[in-house]
Parts: structure tokens; sequence; C-alpha cells
């Protein structure tokens, strides 16, 4: 078993930026692939960026490259989502991802919101 537990959401003005964080704790030695996902009102979760567990980031989504960093300390079994340039679209609960022994676990998810 896995346990992911997300901080670091809040509420910013538009340009500003924000740092999530993903704690895992348990089994975190069968961890593997590690993710950010996002959730809109009334739209489908997405992917935001993925991460190795040899910390080579990947598929950062169109929307939020160049602005979005996805790191990792496997060390202190943390995954970071350091988001800068934040936009109004980017407003969304923010949920950490980590796949281990070929099963999906997630957190219970962050508030990101973007004023304008």
């Amino acid at each position: 078993q896995v346990q992911l537990a997300e901080s670091g959401g809040g509420s910013v003005q538009a340009g500003g930026s924000l740092r999530l964080s993903c704690l895992a704790s348990g089994k975190t030695w069968t961890i593997g692939g590690m993710a950010w996902y996002r959730q809109a009102p009334g739209k489908a979760r997405e992917l935001v960026a993925r991460i190795t567990r040899g910390k080579i980031p990947r598929d950062y989504a169109d929307s939020v490259k160049g602005r979005f960093t996805i790191s990792r300390d496997n060390d202190k079994n943390l995954v970071d989502l350091q988001m800068d340039d934040l936009r109004p679209e980017d407003t969304a609960v923010y949920y950490c991802y980590a796949a281990s022994s070929g099963l999906d676990y997630w957190g219970q998810g962050t508030e990101v919101t973007v004023s304008a």
C-alpha cells in the first residue's frame, strides 16, 4: 500500500507562483513513475506532468510547458510541482499519482485557484 498526501495549494493572482508537494508513505520502495494531474470544474482529469523513478520529467501538458516544473526527491519520498506564471485556466484540483506494483494510487487533491 502507498499513501499520497498533497500540500501547497491555494489562491493566487494571475502571473503568480505556487509550489505543490506530494509526500508518499507506506511501501515507497515499490513506487515507480509518479505524476501530477488536475481536474477543473466540469472537465475531465488531465495529465499535467510525469516523472520517472530516475527523476526524468516527461509528458508535460502543452498548456503548462515552460511554466511548470516537476521534480522528485526519492530520499524524502517527495514529488513537487513548481508552477510559475499561473493563469486563470490553471484553476483546478491538483492530484498526485503514483504507480506501484501494477496498481494506481491517488492523493486526495489540493485546490489551486488563480484569479485574473
